[in-house]
């Protein structure tokens, strides 16, 4: 029986995202999901520490209430500030006895690639395995046990910002947790929504879209090319209604999520939220509401299609929206009209995280599955031992809080019969 707990953190520009989930045999289980709001993100950029490890501290503690262990270790997403990548291909003796390839040899060349020099002003994030040739054959997955002298591995370096990735990685340390490893957020989602395999005739972009940024991500070829962020983002939509509705900030979101359909031509007057204040009664209804940010929405999709034009010439495109954006209503199908090509929105299938914003986090659970054979790790991200202790005292102890509300339940109504 094979379980492995690991937790994914994403540090995003208004919220703190936490997810606790379970690899038991082949199969993935959600245990826990925590949103915490943030404050000291600037631009993708922290800018008080001390807030963001406070929100952090929170998220994990709440999780670690739920599964009664400790969280001592997790994966982290880094933001794609100043991405850049070094494509790179290494060739490297096969060193068995019987000259077939080996888990070793892999490993070999990818500490060949790491060793290789960058700029200053970079951080190396990730050394992707995008290929691998042996015999004149070129494959995807690892050629183990497959029979040659010389084995060439294509590998990309994703790089960074050097001062971001270091920056989030010891804001993450300081509130006392260790970093298992870093991915890019961009490369996180296109494991997630399996978007590799889907470019080896066409190009995807990646748009994210969250409250201060858009992200873009060009994927082709099964490589993350290129990424870039553009300092457009929700907040400016959500301001624009603020403006003239003063509302909290999460029920403006709230409404802008779940109650603007963008793509509609016409919208009633009909109320869709109605509140009180000082004892007088206020009501909104969609047509003010989508009057709001219809400037801003429109600025946004002229700015997209500017940016992925030059793109779109040069091969088949499809384009995904995820992050908080990708779950509005509609906006896809003014994207894809604008465009001229197919836009999705991507929702996660897995139960327990079926919300857009949670992409990122749940693609470092695969990014760093797929990793495990040549990092050669083996840790979980919680003390294993002590939640065996508590799985064990609750499976010996079956008189559950919810247990014990049924057998009430129960009570009230044998005694009601009798």
């Amino acid at each position: 029986m094979d379980k492995q707990i690991f937790a994914a953190l994403e540090i995003a520009d208004h919220e703190i995202r936490l997810i606790l989930g379970e690899f038991f045999n082949t199969r993935f289980n959600i245990i826990k999901v925590e949103r915490v709001p943030a404050f000291g993100i600037s631009n993708n950029r922290i800018t008080d520490s001390e807030a963001i490890q406070e929100s952090i501290k929170k998220a994990v503690d709440n999780a670690a209430r739920t599964v009664g262990a400790k969280i001592e270790r997790v994966l982290l997403c880094i933001p794609s500030v100043n991405m850049h990548r070094y494509p790179l291909k290494v060739n490297t003796k096969v060193e068995s006895i019987d000259n077939v390839v080996t888990i070793q040899d892999i490993r070999r060349s990818v500490k060949k690639a790491m060793a290789t020099k960058i700029d200053d002003s970079l951080a190396m994030i990730q050394a992707v395995c995008v290929k691998y040739t042996c015999n004149g054959i070129s494959t995807r997955r690892m050629p183990l046990n497959e029979k040659c002298t010389d084995l060439t591995v294509d590998i990309d370096l994703l790089c960074v910002d050097r001062e971001v990735a270091f920056d989030y990685v010891r804001c993450v340390e300081e509130a006392g947790l260790n970093v298992m490893d870093i991915y890019l957020d961009t490369y996180a989602i296109a494991k997630e929504a399996a978007l590799f395999e889907q470019t080896m005739d066409q190009n995807v972009i990646i748009i994210k879209l969250e409250r201060q940024s858009t992200t873009l991500g060009l994927l082709t070829k099964g490589k993350l090319v290129n990424s870039d962020i553009f300092d457009q983002g929700l907040d400016q939509w959500i301001e624009s209604i603020n403006e003239k509705f003063d509302l909290p900030i999460d029920t403006l979101s709230r409404l802008l999520k779940y109650n603007a359909r963008l793509d509609e031509t016409s919208y009633t007057n009909s109320p869709i939220y109605i509140w009180a204040n000082h004892g007088e009664t206020f009501t909104m209804s969609e047509k003010e509401l989508c009057g709001c940010i219809e400037p801003n929405v429109r600025k946004w999709l002229a700015d997209m299609k500017a940016i992925c034009l030059p793109i779109l010439n040069s091969n088949k495109t499809t384009v995904m929206i995820t992050g908080e954006g990708g779950e509005l209503q509609g906006l896809s199908t003014l994207l894809s009209k604008e465009l001229g090509v197919d836009v999705k929105n991507y929702t996660p299938e897995t139960l327990g995280v079926r919300y857009s914003g949670l992409s990122t986090c749940l693609g470092l659970f695969f990014a760093y599955k797929d990793q495990l054979p040549i990092n050669g790790q083996n840790e979980n991200s919680i003390d294993m031992e002590q939640f065996s202790k508590t799985v064990q005292y609750k499976e010996q102890n079956p008189d559950s809080e919810e247990e014990s509300i049924t057998k009430r339940l129960k009570g009230m109504l044998f005694e009601a019969r009798k």
